[in-house]
């Protein structure tokens, strides 16, 4: 069944606890015990809100916000009308952009870790054919003491948090920061967006996609499925209308988790301004491939949402290296 517990998923909390994470080299008897690396990403990973919440209170986890501009406004992901402010501004065609945070609030996160004690940092972040947040991470890597390991995930949405997690999960078994990293790239590795929108305006007005892409979903009348690929979005298929268009990416996402080893495919989707339509495409997910996690179901981060615009249904086929899930796991 499809899981909307914004504190994210029971399985994954359950697997987390049970790590045992190493000790510092030379810890004293009795020390208890630390985890060596931390982990920093930004809010285009779609991190359930509050499982972020948890590892972040010890410092494991730190997400660093995208900005978000509604015409002379700056908003920051997790403000309380960012989402109800970006689907007004983009009815009624008010200009929304997006930037990449500033080299010194990673430089912040970074510096806060090395405080903690940790031993070093790996931070994963959105596609840098779509922002410069790594760009960014790079130049705070430069100036803080701690070693940062900076990883550009190629991708967006849940398919970068799925790297994240795998990050964080890494760390909590004692790995160091290339143990880490491997991790999350092994992870990255073997996921999958795909997403439709119901117009490609916003998207290429961001300057995400091409001119001449655009022309599907405008003068054509073309309902696009959309794909990340290489670290950019890019055209998959030409669908003629909406409910073709959400019944084929259905039929994408469910053809690529079938390939999957049985028992081992992730799913997620994300919307916004939908989300009855998100929760239909859940359960039908959900009951096409049995024997996994629950499907879990979030609104786009606003930085993702700003681009994608309203209607937007992305579903995100993900692979657990662990599989074997049992029924409890999917309640």
């Amino acid at each position: 069944m499809p899981h909307r517990d914004p504190s994210g998923w029971p399985w994954l909390k359950e697997r987390l606890g049970g790590f045992r994470p190493a000790k510092r080299p030379g810890a004293a008897p009795g020390e208890p015990a630390v985890v060596r690396t931390a982990v920093v990403t930004d809010s285009a990973a779609a991190l359930p809100a509050g499982w972020a919440r948890e590892l972040a209170a010890d410092g494991r986890l730190t997400v660093v916000p995208m900005p978000v501009m509604v015409g002379t406004e700056i908003y920051g992901e997790g403000e309380d009308d960012i989402a109800d402010t970006i689907a007004v501004a983009l009815a009624s065609g008010k200009p929304v952009k997006t930037s990449r945070p500033s080299p010194g609030q990673f430089e912040q996160a970074y510096a806060a870790a090395h405080r903690r004690g940790f031993e070093s940092v790996v931070s994963v972040h959105i596609s840098g054919e779509l922002s410069g947040t790594a760009d960014a991470a790079r130049l705070a890597a430069a100036r803080v003491e701690i070693p940062v390991e900076v990883l550009d995930s190629r991708t967006v949405g849940m398919a970068q948090g799925m790297g994240v997690q795998a990050a964080v999960a890494a760390a909590a078994a004692g790995g160091a920061a290339a143990e880490v990293r491997q991790a999350a790239e092994q992870r990255l590795a073997g996921t999958k967006v795909y997403f439709y929108v119901p117009s490609l305006e916003q998207l290429r007005r961001g300057g995400r996609i091409g001119a001449a892409a655009s022309l599907w979903g405008t003068m054509l009348a073309i309902k696009p499925i959309l794909a990340v690929e290489g670290g950019k979005v890019v055209p998959l298929e030409k669908v003629r209308s909406a409910a073709k268009a959400v019944a084929r990416l259905k039929e994408i996402a469910v053809a690529d988790a079938a390939s999957r080893p049985p028992g081992h495919a992730r799913l997620a989707v994300h919307h916004f301004g939908n989300p009855a339509e998100a929760g239909d495409l859940a359960e039908q997910l959900a009951a096409a491939v049995p024997g996994g996690p629950p499907v879990q179901i979030s609104a786009l981060p606003a930085v993702l949402a700003a681009h994608a615009g309203l209607g937007v249904l992305a579903v995100i086929v993900g692979e657990d290296s662990k599989g074997g899930y049992t029924a409890a796991h999917s309640q």
